[in-house]
């Protein structure tokens, strides 16, 4: 933004710092977890990808911090305040434009998943980071009158930008998300720094100015035009539910050469998939469970834990005419996608419940199955922790009748550094 050759150092209304550090403390942690979304379809959401954005983020906000400040006591002008604002929206529009660009070029990158999530977060969400963290301090700067206030002016803004943070966090978990969805909610912060930054300090249009405005639509266009291709040539879908990000599209089955669709929350594996013209199964893996006609042939009733597509349950619909199942599946949108995208229709024997598999199992009746199926899964292969502990095996143990079995999807080795987590689990049982 231009600057005024005099210093403005009073903001033009009496609130308007307040406004500012609170809005910009809820877009700063909105930013944040809206990151996590914007990394899983290209490095996963486990926790090297959030201890990443996390620390890095906080380092630049710790910069941040130390810049505005050393700035404010040089040069308190609030127009310089809005113009880091609104150049930290056109960071923003940076990381609309190129988020997949830099993101396909780590995920090539001969590094490990560490370093690829540092860099990611480094590139892309660093240096808008910096110029949020700039607001709180030269803030503080404009609005202190004199040394008697000083101590109340600044536990005043910081608790504003602290409570702003909280709202952001909960907004962004509780409703953007799964309301909005990540890519739309990045288009919303950008907007909104733009939009605060003009409040703060009306500005006529320079090159500069416009350069940003135009790199923020842009963005967005690129964005959309991209978005709108993807669901054109390959059905893609991408999706936000409350648990993750999940990608639905359709890719031609390399030992069948049929096409299939198939969802995937991670660029690492594919958690379900569903031949376009009939139910069979198409991973071998998911054949593995019918093991379950050799261990218990009289079964009547199974637990399943972990639905996703529900590409098992309704094969055990069609293979056990007289048993029923139940699949406790975490996340209730996993369920709408099923049914939208992999066919699955209700029937009496099926029966859905949308909770937590440990929270399941601590809470079901005992003796009640004649199978347990493990089928649940978090980001890089992993088996959620809570399900593969003492505990949960012997909650396992306590709901299944006393000749039950339990056959469990487990990603690994069986000889080798590799079969560690193999061999801990078979010592477990």
């Amino acid at each position: 933004m231009s600057e005024q050759e005099s210093p403005q150092i009073k903001p033009p209304t009496k609130f308007i710092l307040e406004i500012t550090v609170f809005v910009c403390g809820a877009l700063v942690m909105t930013y944040e977890i809206i990151g996590s979304r914007l990394l899983s379809p290209y490095l996963g959401a486990s926790t090297y990808v959030w201890t990443s954005l996390i620390g890095v983020i906080l380092a630049a906000l710790s910069l941040g911090y130390w810049l505005g400040g050393k700035i404010a006591d040089r040069r308190p002008d609030i127009k310089i305040l809005a113009s880091v604002i609104f150049f930290a929206g056109g960071l923003v529009s940076v990381t609309i434009l190129l988020k997949d660009l830099i993101l396909s070029f780590i995920t090539k990158a001969p590094i490990g998943l560490e370093l690829k999530s540092m860099l990611a977060a480094l590139l892309l969400f660093a240096p808008a980071s910096i110029l949020l963290g700039f607001v709180s301090p030269y803030a503080v700067k404009l609005k202190i009158s004199s040394l008697e206030d000083s101590g109340k002016t600044v536990g005043r803004l910081y608790a504003l930008s602290t409570v702003g943070s909280i709202l952001g966090t909960f907004l962004a978990g509780f409703v953007l998300i799964p309301f909005v969805g990540s890519e739309k909610t990045l288009y919303l912060i950008g907007a909104s720094l733009i939009g605060l930054s003009i409040l703060l300090a009306p500005f006529a249009l320079s090159k500069v100015n416009v350069a940003v405005l135009v790199l923020f639509i842009l963005g967005i266009s690129a964005n959309e035009l991209k978005t709108y291709y993807l669901q054109q040539s390959r059905d893609l879908h991408d999706i936000d539910t409350e648990y993750s990000r999940v990608q639905i599209f359709k890719i031609i089955e390399p030992h069948t050469k049929k096409m299939i669709r198939v969802l995937t929350n991670d660029p690492y594996f594919v958690q379900s998939g569903t031949f376009l013209d009939s139910d069979d199964l198409v991973f071998d893996y998911n054949k593995y469970y019918h093991l379950l006609r050799h261990f218990k042939p009289d079964v009547k009733k199974s637990l399943m834990i972990g639905g996703a597509g529900y590409s098992f349950p309704k094969d055990y619909l069609a293979k056990y005419p007289n048993a029923e199942i139940e699949v406790a599946e975490i996340d209730p949108q996993m369920t709408e996608i099923a049914r939208e995208f992999f066919r699955l229709k209700e029937n009496p024997r099926l029966k859905i419940t949308h909770q937590d598999g440990r929270v399941f199992l601590n809470q079901a009746e005992s003796n009640q199955y004649d199978a347990v199926l493990m089928d649940a899964f978090g980001s890089l292969f992993s088996v959620p922790f809570q399900l593969t502990t003492f505990e949960a095996v012997q909650h396992i143990n306590r709901v299944l009748k006393d000749d039950g079995v339990v056959i469990f999807n487990l990603g690994g080795a069986i000889k080798g550094d590799a079969a560690s987590f193999l061999q801990a689990e078979l010592n477990t049982y």
